[in-house]
């Protein structure tokens, strides 16, 4: 198991400040931030197992196209490649939580506008 770095304690050592989160956005950096975002949160279960997110309580059937599935697994396969053990479902579950963090309230509202608008 790896130990986990004290990033306060780096910060006081460094005579810096900690002032928040830094998000990265697409492409290679963004790919990184999710990697070590997996890494950071998923741990192996008591019985053994694929590592997981201990905090998941809920379990859901998401539909996709066939096309997505195939975008998850090739992403999960680069991602095993590197050393993380994450499968296509649980990259989803992820992505789809910090999406929902990022989106404001506002930004879901323009979001339900414009589909309501698609649909009439």
């Amino acid at each position: 198991m790896k130990t986990r770095l004290d990033m306060d304690k780096i910060a006081e050592g460094l005579g810096a400040e900690r002032r928040g989160k830094v998000k990265a956005g697409n492409g290679y950096f963004g790919a990184m931030q999710l990697l070590a975002d997996v890494e950071a949160r998923f741990r192996v279960p008591a019985g053994g197992g694929r590592p997981t997110d201990p905090r998941w309580s809920e379990r859901r059937l998401l539909p996709l196209a066939p096309k997505t599935l195939k975008r998850l697994e090739q992403l999960s396969a680069k991602a095993r490649e590197r050393g993380v053990n994450v499968g296509p479902m649980q990259l989803a579950a992820v992505l789809l939580e910090r999406t929902a963090e990022q989106l404001s309230e506002e930004g879901a509202e323009k979001l339900l506008a414009a589909k309501r608008r698609a649909s009439r």
